[in-house]
């Protein structure tokens, strides 16, 4: 005979298969617990002493279990048919759970060599959970396998969303909370169906981990039947799986019937889609799993319930350092599991239960796809002289920037078709916003029904998504789109950024942690924001649609992860937007302008206001290199507008004043503490140590005056949002701001001692402007035709 190896099937729906996942889940059980609450004695070969116990355990328990049953299933079938599969962990703070599963696969040790598969690496592992200078307990992105922390609830299935488009093959297990289920992203979340193409795309396999309770509280689909959470979740496009019950026997075999029938019927989908050509929307499956919160922990505390009950949610027994009247019964939860059937006598993993984790890459937690970094190829980007407007004569023509930023957007699709490494999102706003240009070699990716000629640019396949009106959706896919290695942009009308302003928050924690305290991380594609429909155009929606404040919210945040641009004209917004998409581990902010107005730099000039952060334009500036009188910055499209039409209104009254004009494309370069601030001797060339200084902004008052605070020039006059809107007018907006440009002069005038009592005479002009355009407009409902019409004209 051959020396060969015969291969022998497994099988892994036997008893005996089924027994080895048990005592798995067993292990996984008993490593979770042990970080809540010990120190020391990991295995409990010796009696339980307080200095065993931590002085303040810290964590959840109530999730545990029942993920840590879902995590060893998916192992099973991992192995079974050989699936490119990783785990995103929905509810809440479960982190023991990541942490684990992936000890126990071997990926932690991998990862941090020094927490090793024995009794003293256990030693470590637990005495690192949510300990100072340790491990957080959630998944963060210190935790191997993790793209998703769920420090906030609701981003899971958007998560799982953005990871698996593009990457036909791929399953994201994605195990939903019941209750972040209640959030409103979640809620919305279950319509990703909708847009996932069966033959591009890979598959999102929602869990929905029931387990009964929040903090205090029931939830809510808990309290539906069965029948009722089907008709849910048919009439959503899911086909639902449901695994019930809290006998663990059952379950084991329940769970591996009814995973095995989704995970081939996902294969079926995928090779009827792909043999057919098939991109219609399939009705994928999902699984309801029903089990006690808390299961196998403490049945009852005190005459109270635990397990089954809101009291599972966190710590479930008093048990500390200084409180061990009680350790006997930390010591019977603990040895409930039989650690000496699991672990040798050096504290690692018995092989025939080790046998079971899947190998290499195929280990959920080594996935590559989780570290995407590494998986991250260069975009091909198009030479940005090629969408050049020519503003010689500064001002002279009219263009909107989201229009040219559009036609750059569809070359990048163009040149990145085949890597497709690229894609946009917007809440149905991708037109409204004027990048329609970029439909010319894409559209929509919509999987449900197209009715022509009704609907339009609508297909299953495409590379903007932007046919859901939901913020959190847009955000949370281009999310995990960044963290598994690609680049895109979301696109939104800047006041509802707020929306997901707390989104970002969490990403930027992630981009901070990842990049500072996991090393092993390697960055990805910085995640790239569009603000417009801006506060300071919005003619026709209104006071509800004003609100800059999403820069002041990021600007709050450690600069070293975020940019703030400002471009005031469609070369700058290209320069900016060519920059931001190459960058990584950053989250770009750009606020940008979509209405027809005055262009005002060359493209070389926009490429030295990008590189530097800002500029002294000297075809607005009178104070020839000389000490200026006064100082004019500008930061946004309006501001410099209105700043420019103030200079000339000056120059025209005193042609001997010596203004200095500063445009600022890259505001948070005025930030003393951010790594690329200003140092005060380049301020002070900028702005001077005392001049009075003309801060025509975008946003809020407060951010400017905060950046010059610790710098030396106060004499700092900021001119930015005000919180006054209404439906108005668009010059009638910065009036009610004082960010006009009869507003600015005055400032000018009556901050200068040498022209304060010279330019009386100026100053009742501008009010008599004032008084003249607030009557117009509500008679006329447009602006002054001295406001439309004019023009810059050079400065002798």
């Amino acid at each position: 005979m051959s020396e060969a190896t015969i291969e022998v099937a497994t099988d892994y729906s036997s008893v005996e298969y089924l027994s080895r996942v048990d005592k798995y889940w067993r292990a996984a059980n008993y490593i979770s617990v042990g970080q809540l609450y010990l120190l020391n004695n990991p295995l409990l070969r010796e009696p339980l002493k307080a200095t065993d116990v931590k002085v303040h355990p810290i964590g959840h328990w109530g999730t545990i279990a029942g993920q840590n049953f879902i995590y060893a299933h998916l192992n099973r079938v991992i192995n079974k048919y050989k699936l490119n599969m990783f785990y995103i962990e929905g509810p809440g703070h479960g982190g023991q759970v990541m942490v684990s599963n992936s000890y126990l696969d071997g990926t932690y040790t991998e990862t941090y060599p020094k927490i090793t598969q024995d009794t003293a690496g256990m030693k470590q592992l637990f005495k690192q959970f949510s300990f100072p200078g340790g491990v957080a307990s959630h998944a963060d992105p210190k935790t191997p396998g993790s793209i998703h922390e769920g420090g906030e609830l609701g981003y899971s299935i958007l998560h799982g969303a953005g990871a698996v488009l593009d990457n036909p093959g791929l399953i994201a297990a994605t195990v939903v909370g019941d209750g972040e289920a209640e959030t409103g992203p979640l809620a919305t979340s279950w319509q990703v169906n909708k847009f996932l193409n069966p033959i591009t795309d890979g598959t999102v396999l929602p869990i929905l981990n029931l387990n009964g309770f929040k903090i205090s509280n029931p939830t809510v689909l808990s309290r539906e039947s069965h029948e009722e959470l089907e008709k849910y979740f048919s009439g959503l496009g899911w086909n639902p799986y449901f695994v019930e019950g809290d006998d663990p026997a059952k379950m084991h075999s329940e769970m591996a019937t009814k995973l095995d029938k989704v995970i081939e019927e996902i294969n079926d989908i995928r090779k009827h889609a792909k043999d057919n050509n098939d991109e219609s929307r399939p009705k994928w499956p999902m699984i309801v799993f029903r089990a006690p919160k808390g299961w196998t922990g403490p049945k009852t505390w005190d005459g109270e319930p635990i397990e089954g009950s809101f009291r599972a949610h966190q710590i479930p027994i008093p048990v500390d350092r200084n409180h061990m009247e009680h350790a006997d019964e930390l010591v019977k939860w603990l040895k409930s599991y039989q650690p000496e059937d699991l672990f040798d006598d050096n504290g690692t993993l018995k092989p025939e239960i080790a046998s079971l984790v899947p190998e290499g890459s195929a280990r959920m937690a080594a996935n590559p796809i989780t570290n995407g970094g590494k998986l991250t190829k260069d975009l091909i980007t198009p030479n940005i002289d090629n969408y050049a407007l020519d503003n010689k004569d500064h001002g002279k023509t009219d263009g909107s920037d989201m229009t040219e930023l559009g036609k750059y957007i569809r070359d990048l699709i163009t040149l990145n078709k085949n890597n497709k490494n690229f894609r946009g999102w917007g809440p149905d706003e991708t037109l409204s916003n004027k990048l329609g240009a970029a439909f010319e070699d894409t559209k929509r990716q919509w999987m449900a029904p197209i009715h022509e000629p009704n609907d339009a640019l609508l297909a299953p396949e495409g590379r903007i998504i932007d046919s859901m009106l939901s913020e959190h959706m847009d955000e949370g896919m281009l999310e995990a789109y960044n963290l598994t290695g690609r680049y895109g942009f979301f696109a939104s009308y800047e006041s509802f950024l707020r929306v997901v302003d707390s989104m970002l928050t969490q990403h930027f924690k992630w981009l901070r942690n990842s990049h500072e305290e996991t090393p092993w991380r390697a960055d990805v594609p910085s995640l790239n924001v569009i603000a417009s429909s801006t506060a300071f155009q919005q003619d026709h929606n209104g006071y509800s649609h004003q609100d800059p404040g999403i820069i002041s919210h990021l600007a709050e945040k450690k600069t070293e992860y975020i940019r703030a641009y400002l471009p005031a004209d469609a070369n700058s917004l290209v320069a900016v937007f060519d920059k931001a998409i190459q960058s990584k581990q950053l989250i770009n902010l750009i606020v940008a302008s979509k209405h027809p107005r005055p262009q005002w730099f060359t493209m070389d000039e926009a490429k030295h206001l990008v590189h530097d952060g800002l500029g002294i334009i000297d075809w607005a500036s009178t104070d020839n290199g000389s000490e200026p009188d006064v100082v004019f910055a500008t930061a946004g499209s309006e501001p410099t507008t209105e700043s420019l039409a103030a200079v000339s209104i000056l120059h025209a009254a005193f042609p001997e004043m010596k203004i200095r004009f500063i445009n600022v494309v890259d505001l948070l370069k005025l930030k003393k503490d951010d790594p690329r601030g200003l140092s005060d001797a380049e301020f002070d060339a900028y702005f001077t140590q005392d001049k009075p200084v003309i801060f025509a902004y975008h946003g809020y008052d407060d951010l400017i005056k905060t950046l010059f605070f610790d710098r030396h020039n106060h004499n700092v006059y900021v001119h930015g949002y005000r919180e006054e809107g209404d439906i108005t007018t668009p010059f009638d907006m910065r009036v009610r701001n004082e960010l006009d440009r009869f507003h600015l002069v005055k400032t000018a005038i009556l901050a200068s001692s040498e022209y304060a009592v010279r330019g009386a005479h100026l100053v009742q002009e501008m009010n008599e402007m004032l008084d003249k355009h607030y009557n117009y407009i509500r008679t006329e409902g447009t602006d002054l035709s001295e406001v439309e019409s004019w023009r810059w004209k050079a400065l002798d």
